[in-house]
């Protein structure tokens, strides 16, 4: 497999450099045999810094490179991430009305890429996502994005579940996307603060994040198959937010 070196860096130090210079990084792979002085000097400064740590066999490592790897990898991301507690304040204070799209176990990274697309069309004002479980913000998420991961903030949480009661406790309203006990997606007011959630194809919104929603909405299926993609059902979502906001004489962010 052909590798661009420039999304990679290789080697226990200079991965710590990197740390250290401020780096963006979006996840570090560590052989799973690896220990000492040095790499846990390389573990403390991701942890400080908030990098996603896995540790793997040493052949993931190989499949991606044979270069003088020292058995840790760490992918770069093509994006600043951001965290709600630096944008939130930031979203009332310059009076906006705040809209927000939370990924609960979104993993492909074309579904990502239309997802950030259609936001950042319709001003969505971030989208979040979880350190773990979630889809790499490479240079393929930016292309598959059509550039859109350029200007869309992205804020990435260690813990998605304390984030969404940020927004609730923020003043959003809390809806996910949902077959059970759920109302038609058209039924809900989403003309002040939304966080709006949306879960991965296979197992949609996790039972935690569920809880924390103020409604429950479903987008009517009529066909045989009655499984909308997850980049489908967010573009159907937003825009139902657009549509209210323009009608209530509003804009949209």
């Amino acid at each position: 497999m052909k590798t661009d070196d420039r999304q990679y860096i290789f080697g226990i130090r200079p991965i710590i450099e990197a740390i250290q210079a401020g780096k963006t990084i979006d996840r570090l792979f560590v052989s799973k045999t690896l220990k000492g002085e040095l790499i846990g000097e390389l573990l403390e400064a991701a942890r400080a810094a908030e990098v996603p740590v896995q540790r793997v066999p040493v052949e993931r490592i190989d499949r991606i490179t044979r270069k003088n790897h020292q058995g840790v990898l760490a992918t770069l991301s093509a994006v600043e991430y951001y965290k709600l507690e630096q944008l939130v304040p930031m979203f009332y204070e310059n009076g906006e009305n705040p809209f927000v799209v939370v990924l609960d176990g979104v993993t492909d990274v074309r579904n990502f890429g239309a997802i950030s697309r259609t936001c950042e069309c319709a001003g969505v004002s971030a989208i979040v996502i979880p350190e773990r479980g979630s889809v790499s913000v490479n240079a393929d998420a930016v292309k598959t994005s059509a550039g859109a991961l350029n200007y869309l903030p992205v804020c990435r949480e260690s813990n998605l579940v304390s984030a969404v009661k940020y927004l609730r406790n923020s003043g959003f309203k809390v809806v996910g996307t949902s077959d059970h006990n759920a109302s038609d997606y058209t039924s809900v007011d989403y003309t002040g603060p939304v966080a709006l959630i949306m879960g991965a194809e296979d197992s949609g919104i996790s039972e935690p994040m569920m809880k924390l929603c103020d409604d429950r909405v479903v987008i009517p299926e009529y066909g045989n198959i009655r499984s909308l993609n997850v980049s489908v059902a967010a573009g159907v979502m937003i825009y139902e937010v657009v549509r209210q906001r323009r009608n209530d004489n509003q804009e949209v962010v």
